[in-house]
């Protein structure tokens, strides 16, 4: 039984939120650039990125941004045309270690998929095991380190 997850396109209204939850520890842990705030806040109208809040039974508890690969993902290595990249975080301490970060990131991905989304990328820190875990529970494959702005990555990929 899938839960019922709700994205909800974020507006300036949640800014306050998301500012709060990169603050926590579990979060600002592998999200801990001093920069981040301004990034998220400041994509909020770009058009090659979709960012979501992400509820369940009306508590908001998680983080999502969808975007297109651009030249800052180059290190990626070429992708079929149509590729989306992920990122994503638990906001909320207490929603952690309960299944819900494969579980939400799963559902959005196979929406994506469904739609004829050739690709669906990430890149988790090598270092952050749970988090390569989780999205391996939603079906993404380890491809290969990769370098990006913010340091070593490890490329994971999801087909159809």
């Amino acid at each position: 039984m899938t839960l019922p997850y709700v994205f909800r396109p974020m507006t300036a209204a949640d800014l306050p939120l998301v500012q709060r939850w990169l603050r926590e520890l579990h979060v600002a842990e592998w999200w801990h650039d001093p920069e981040a705030f301004e990034f998220v806040s400041g994509d909020l109208g770009h058009p090659d990125m979709a960012q979501f809040i992400v509820t369940l039974d009306g508590r908001p508890f998680a983080y999502l941004q969808c975007y297109r690969m651009s030249e800052w993902h180059s290190g990626f290595g070429p992708q079929p045309a149509g590729t989306r990249g992920i990122d994503q975080f638990i906001g909320e301490a207490d929603m952690m270690g309960r299944g819900h970060g494969s579980a939400f990131v799963s559902t959005f991905i196979e929406e994506l998929l469904r739609n004829g989304t050739p690709r669906v990328v990430l890149d988790p820190r090598p270092t952050n095991p749970r988090a390569i875990r989780a999205y391996e529970k939603a079906g993404f494959v380890k491809d290969r380190l990769v370098d990006t702005p913010d340091g070593e990555a490890l490329l994971m990929v999801r087909n159809p």
